[in-house]
């Protein structure tokens, strides 16, 4: 069992930049593939970035590419979510996912651990 508490969201201004955190209980956290989804009112859920188990490979989606950086720390047993040049679409509650597997993926079905969510508003 995991259990993944995100942290860092708030309020900024168009261009600004937040870096959402995600900790993680249990010892197998290394072996986990890790997540960042984000759903905004009224939309689906939709992937932001993921990261394998070892950090070795990433992945992001198109609307995110250059701007965010996803990182883990697996002695710290914490993923990050840079962000950076924030813009209005970028408004959402950002979740932070666990997979077992270990590789991740795009789907939300891929991830069998989710946290509660954090808050990101862009706004002036």
């Amino acid at each position: 069992q995991v259990q993944l508490v995100e942290s860092g969201g708030g309020l900024v201004q168009p261009g600004g930049s937040l870096r959402l955190s995600c900790a993680a209980s249990g010892r197998t956290f290394s072996s986990y593939a890790m997540g960042w989804f984000r759903q905004a009112p009224g939309k689906e859920r939709e992937f932001v970035a993921a990261i394998r188990w070892s950090g070795g490979r990433t992945y992001y989606a198109d609307s995110v590419k250059g701007r965010f950086t996803i990182s883990r720390d697996n002695a710290k047993n914490t993923v990050y979510l840079q962000m950076n040049s924030l813009k209005p679409e970028d408004t959402a509650v950002y979740y932070c996912a666990a997979d077992s597997g270990g590789l991740g993926g795009y789907r939300v079905g891929e991830y069998e651990y989710w946290g509660q969510g954090t808050q990101v508003t862009v706004s002036s």
